[in-house]
């Protein structure tokens, strides 16, 4: 049976390193011995209960988690179930049992080193990488053993479309992309070509009617290329010598966003090597299963260019097929041979070190999904975990919560500077940031750092009894330091870096699948999450650069005005969507000291999110809003508790209770009714997006989000003392 584990150390310390002794990680350990039979068979039945309804729930609510800790901590699953028939049933006391329950269930999820471990997945395109990498290595029955690689055609298989293809994420509808490499995967671990009872049948049919393997992305033909079900000459050209270019030009790659760079690294020394792993029995049958016409035949030149509709989300305008065209023509050829030649094996050289330097300052983990893996979100959620927490406002509830979350907070922070010469490995300073899962992954981003400094100060003003030790005032100093390094001209605020290049720099963005991807662009959440950090810090310490923090705040303030939509929202880059985007719009510029009565922006904001309320009470926004970039409605005009909340949050700070609190009751009935017999409230539709296209699992947010919205709601909606008569008793 599988048990998640935690900061494990001991005897795995001489090959994983660690800044901090592993505090925050998680990972799943197989034990044979583990469970009696009764618990073994419950485990049993989750899954056939999640495979029997995987075409309508697509996530696992992390149950496999949840049993474990019903077991390790004696939780009881079920209490009585509070139902609200009307707004007028609403009153104080609803509320704060609603959330007692709540942050009782929340905090026996609390993990001993302060996080609370979640599900941060969603995308499919990951697992292949791994797969395939370990596979071309010839480590995959090494590193994966017969348990793990169970699991993952469970996964995998459990993903799959009806029509027998996977989505780009886990709700997405099937693309090449995805249904290629997930089918190659699951060969590659061990499925037959008729295997899987019918599934990878189902799945060979739906690429072999889409064209092929032929129209796979360019992100899929590299790794195929890998493979070697794939050739080299079908890839548009990633050429390695472009890093050897002077910094001073917009397109170098130092000057893409970092998350991009880092995939695109290690992308030009495959595609300058032109690597192909062994060829053996599989993958000379996967040439023949993959494509429509056989393998020899195939025309190459023409497959470079060729992409599935399904696929089509960033289509590439001509300029680059100019640009391919004449790299992959007369550039490739000259490169390829002395004395040209010897220009790329200098840049292959060069690549490669900066390839070690980042697993070198990364303790092997790197930066992201892509070039290696995310290893959670767990930093990110404690910040907005404490701040629901504290919300509450019910001290006797706290018990050893946040005593454990202020200790995570501390040994999170980033307390050096990458190694070496930073602007030579394209680095921005990271001491005093926070990353958003764990210290060992050493990259600070913009907003974490500013919500990891709001939370320290926000703990630093409860006692020591309740909270521990606080942070070191110089420790916070240098968070606010990292965090004026990080604003733009405009007054905006990117992820992880200044922003270094240009917009139009999208025209070459080569995928074919994601957009703005080429620099790191400012957007309302990290700019509104700086404004809200500085601004806590500054009543704390007023004197602590406080010109400079001025400057910062009105500058802020006026790019989150700048880039108000029309109809009053905000996008949200990493959150679904305008809900979200708008949330940040409306509370970084309160923070910034604008109020609904002096600002047409937030009176706007507002306006938004009340045309949007649906008729239950509730907001519920899809993530195909993200991708045609228009404000849409869950299927079925459903209403969702993570949009419920987070418009919630926007309307309280904008003193919606004080105007008209009658939106604000009817939403806090759709939580308080969500709320399940456990105490939780539901894994819902998914709440994550990264570059406009792609979803990600931010499972938590179903607990930190309602809790949070019914806190703020309790204190400063039903307890405010100018509530007048229009508040519900």
């Amino acid at each position: 049976m599988w048990k998640l584990k935690f900061s494990k150390s001991n005897e795995d310390e001489w090959i994983m390193q660690s800044v901090n002794n592993h505090i925050g990680r998680q990972f799943w350990e197989f034990d044979p011995h583990l469970g009696t039979k009764e618990e073994r068979a419950q485990v049993e039945q989750v899954h056939k209960e999640f495979n029997k309804n995987r075409f309508k729930y697509k996530h696992s609510s992390d149950l496999l988690m949840r049993l474990q800790f019903e077991r390790e901590k004696g939780l009881k699953t079920k209490l009585s179930k509070i139902e609200i028939q009307s707004e007028q049933d609403i009153n104080e006391e609803v509320v704060r049992n609603t959330l007692k329950r709540a942050l009782r269930s929340y905090s026996a999820l609390q993990a001993d080193d302060g996080f609370w471990p979640a599900d941060y997945g969603g995308p499919l395109f990951l697992l292949p990488g791994l797969v395939i990498g370990l596979s071309v290595t010839g480590v995959l029955n090494v590193v994966l053993t017969p348990e793990h690689q169970s699991e993952m055609r469970r996964y995998l298989f459990n993903h799959q479309n009806e029509d027998g293809g996977w989505g780009l994420h886990i709700e997405g509808s099937s693309t090449m992309f995805c249904t290629a490499l997930n089918y190659v995967t699951l060969r590659l671990l061990g499925e037959d070509i008729d295997g899987g009872e019918g599934a990878i049948q189902k799945a060979r049919t739906w690429i072999l009617h889409h064209g092929g393997v032929t129209y796979i992305p360019s992100w899929g033909k590299l790794w195929l290329s890998v493979l070697g079900v794939y050739e080299w000459s079908g890839m548009k050209p990633i050429p390695p010598e472009t890093w050897l270019f002077p910094y001073f030009l917009p397109f170098h790659p130092g000057r893409m966003w970092c998350h991009s760079r880092l995939v695109y690294l290690p992308m030009s020394y495959l595609y300058g090597r032109r690597f192909v792993g062994p060829i053996n029995t599989i993958i000379l049958s996967l040439r023949k299963e993959l494509y429509t016409i056989p393998y020899h035949l195939l025309n190459w030149n023409e497959a470079k260019n060729l992409c599935a509709k399904e696929d089509l989300y960033h289509p590439c305008p001509m300029i680059q097929n100019i640009l391919w065209g004449f790299l992959h023509n007369i550039g490739e050829p000259l490169l390829m041979h002395w004395p040209c030649s010897k220009l790329r094996e200098k840049a292959l050289h060069y690549i490669m070190q900066h390839i070690h330097y980042e697993d070198e300052n990364t303790n092997y983990i790197c930066i992201g999904p892509v070039n290696k893996g995310y290893n959670g979100s767990q930093f990110w959620d404690v910040t907005f975990s404490i701040q629901a927490i504290l919300a509450i406002n019910l001290e006797d509830e706290y018990g050893s919560i946040l005593k454990k979350a202020n200790n995570f907070i501390k040994y999170s922070q980033i307390t050096a500077n990458s190694s070496g010469n930073l602007s030579h490995w394209y680095r921005h300073i990271s001491k005093g940031g926070w990353p958003f899962s764990t210290a060992d992954n050493g990259w600070p981003v913009s907003d974490c750092t500013a919500e990891g400094l709001k939370a320290a100060i926000l703990l630093s003003n409860l006692p020591f009894e309740t909270v521990g030790k606080p942070m070191e005032t110089e420790q916070l100093w240098d968070a606010v330091n990292l965090i004026l390094s990080l604003q733009n001209r405009n007054g905006g605020f990117a992820s992880y870096e200044l922003t270094r290049s240009y917009a139009w720099l999208e025209k070459i963005n080569p995928t074919e699948t994601f957009e703005d991807i080429m620099i790191d662009y400012q957007c309302v959440e990290c700019t509104s999450s700086a404004i809200q950090g500085l601004v806590l810090f500054t009543q704390r310490y007023p004197r602590h650069r406080w010109k400079e923090i001025k400057t910062c705040i009105a500058k802020a303030a006026n790019y989150i005005e700048s880039i108000q939509l029309a109809n009053g929202s905000w996008y949200g880059s990493w959150g679904i969507c305008y809900i979200y985007g708008t949330w940040f719009g409306i509370k970084g510029l309160i923070d910034a000291g604008k109020s609904y009565q002096d600002s047409q922006s937030i009176r706007r904001g507002c306006e938004f999110l009340l045309s949007k309320q649906q008729l239950c009470g509730g907001w519920g926004e899809s993530y195909i809003a993200c991708q045609q970039k228009v404000y849409t409605n869950l299927e079925g005009n459903k209403s969702h508790v993570v949009n419920t909340a987070w418009a919630m949050l926007a309307l309280i700070e904008a003193g919606q209770g004080q105007r008209d609190p009658t939106p604000l009751h009817r939403a806090a009935k759709v939580l308080i009714n969500s709320q399940m017999e456990n105490g939780e409230f539901p894994q819902q539709e998914i709440t994550g997006v990264f570059n406009k296209h792609c979803t990600i699992s931010y499972s938590a947010y179903r607990n930190i989000f309602p809790i949070w919205a019914l806190g703020e709601y309790r204190s400063r909606v039903l307890l405010c003392p100018s509530k007048g008569s229009t508040a519900i008793a």
